[in-house]
């Protein structure tokens, strides 16, 4: 199979010129991007939703109610077969395993490669589409624990970061809205214990305080820097200000780098997360991947 990611929304998306896909999937629907897709989550549902192909099954992962409804009018109007998380299908962590149920059978696999909980619903949906298109068990299992996604809670482990952050863990994130900051706060709070410091770096299009607000409390300190190269970055000072507003203890620094290298310093034995945006995550792995 080719699997087609969609780049922004999904109705005026170039990957839409596909006109009978064999199955269509749709992710969790958050707030982001709201100066193309709209300001609420049934704008932005409706958007997503320009995907479905009339007659073609959807694969739909957990969704708000606001942001479902609107998924399943499309739907009904298209006829499009739809095979919704908890209703078709169902997954869930049990004793450190992952625990898929359809109506094909009950799957017990080892948890995704992927860390954090939210990973276990993105497992889910892979399945579901999976097991729709008649994978078998072996392959299924495979996707589960082989799926690689480069800074999403990636463990940094080569490059002159790693060595400026000493014995300190360090990791890289580029979540970069609400729903991103939930993730990390939940990834977060299930690591073992920890001081933990971010290194932040966002765009001004994106909703700032609310990345923060869930990720607050799993942060001892945070460290604001500006996205090099970048027209649309938040000043480190801009991005300083909004943390404190949201009662995170935090200073600027001129690079990452720099910002690793004094986190270290003060605190050996800290983890370290790089985080808030992809453009920043990608510089970082040019480096340091």
């Amino acid at each position: 199979w080719t699997l087609l990611e969609v780049g922004l929304g999904g109705r005026l998306d170039a990957t839409n010129v596909v006109d009978r896909p064999r199955l269509t999937i749709i992710t969790p629907v958050s707030i982001d991007h709201q100066q193309y897709l709209g300001e609420t989550l049934a704008e932005i549902a409706g958007e997503k939703a320009g995907i479905l192909k009339r007659g073609v099954p959807c694969v739909v992962g957990p969704q708000e109610e606001a942001g479902l409804e609107v998924i399943e009018a499309k739907a009904a109007r298209l006829g499009c077969p739809l095979l919704v998380h908890g209703q078709h299908w169902h997954v869930w962590e049990e004793r450190g395993r992952l625990i898929f149920q359809d109506e094909n059978g009950l799957l017990d696999l080892p948890l995704p490669n992927l860390p954090g909980p939210h990973q276990i619903d993105n497992a889910g949906a892979a399945l579901a589409a999976l097991r729709h298109l008649g994978a078998d068990a072996a392959a299924c299992e495979a996707a589960v624990t082989r799926a690689y996604w480069p800074a999403r809670m990636q463990r940094l482990t080569q490059g002159p970061l790693v060595e400026a952050a000493g014995a300190c863990e360090l990791w890289l994130d580029g979540g970069h809205n609400p729903a991103g900051g939930q993730a990390v706060a939940a990834t977060l709070a299930r690591m073992p214990a920890r001081p933990t410091h971010l290194v932040l770096g966002m765009l001004n299009t994106k909703d700032i305080a609310g990345y923060l607000r869930p990720v607050a409390a799993q942060a001892r300190s945070l460290t604001a820097v500006s996205i090099p190269g970048e027209a649309n970055t938040l000043t480190a000072e801009e991005t300083q200000a909004a943390a404190a507003r949201s009662g995170i203890v935090a200073e600027t620094a001129e690079s990452v780098l720099a910002a690793v290298r004094k986190i270290a310093a003060a605190d050996p034995s800290a983890r370290i997360l790089i985080c808030g945006s992809l453009y920043l995550a990608g510089g970082i792995l040019k480096e340091n991947g």
